[in-house]
């Protein structure tokens, strides 16, 4: 059985990155479905990781203005 490791910081955030999630794949246009999402490609998977967080991002720089 695989250990995972990733702890997350605050539990209670995750309701709103699982919908922040729906909603970047929407925008990239992959279709993510409730539940298993293992059959999307990797490189699906890369672009709505990688657009989630250049959305982060912008959304930081911006409050430090």
């Amino acid at each position: 059985m695989a250990n995972n490791s990733n702890k997350k910081l605050v539990p209670e955030a995750m309701s709103a990155l699982d919908k922040f999630k729906y909603e970047v794949a929407s925008e990239v246009g992959v279709n993510l479905k409730d539940g298993y999402n293992g059959d999307i490609s990797a490189k699906d998977a890369g672009r709505i990781g990688g657009n989630m967080v250049r959305k982060m991002i912008q959304q930081a720089e911006q409050q430090m203005k």
